[in-house]
């Protein structure tokens, strides 16, 4: 073979290789789970003991005696949409982004997540149902700015 033909090919095979991200296969691109339902997830929010740590904008659930009232309220006016990727990502794998706004202590402990972790005892469509219930108790709204106006001149 010709070296020309051979560097063409190395060449232009690098630019192909060198376009392919090595993160697309852990890409939130094209994955969904099936729609589930939000009473059955107001159940699965009480059946594993969310409430301990959690309480919902607007919602009212039983108190745990002898517990601190919940730290980490979910749901209320937010100026980011709350995705079904974040919601479920927040459920399954609770130290990916730790809250904001709270002392780390109450939410963390060495950087992990104080949150228990449900991959093991709770189903997908407990999951499912669980964002579907979530995912509207967030009130989006855009964020105000004052702009400065200039003098013009």
């Amino acid at each position: 073979m010709n070296k020309r033909f051979i560097f063409t090919l190395l060449l232009s095979s690098a630019f192909a290789l060198g376009g392919c991200d090595p993160n697309a296969r852990m890409s939130e691109h094209g994955f969904r789970l099936p729609d589930g339902d939000a009473a059955a997830g107001r159940e699965t929010f009480v059946y594993m003991q969310c409430t301990q740590c959690h309480s919902i904008k607007g919602e009212e659930f039983e108190e745990f005696p002898g517990m601190d009232p919940p730290y980490v309220e979910l749901g209320g006016t937010v100026t980011q949409v709350r995705t079904y990727g974040q919601l479920v990502t927040a459920i399954i794998n609770p130290s990916h982004q730790l809250a904001r706004g709270y002392a780390e202590e109450v939410v963390s402990e060495n950087g992990d997540s104080n949150m228990y972790n449900y991959n093991r005892h709770m189903t997908v469509q407990e999951l499912v149902d669980l964002v579907m219930y979530l995912q509207p108790t967030y009130n989006v709204v855009v964020p105000k700015y004052r702009y400065r106006v200039y003098p013009t001149t």
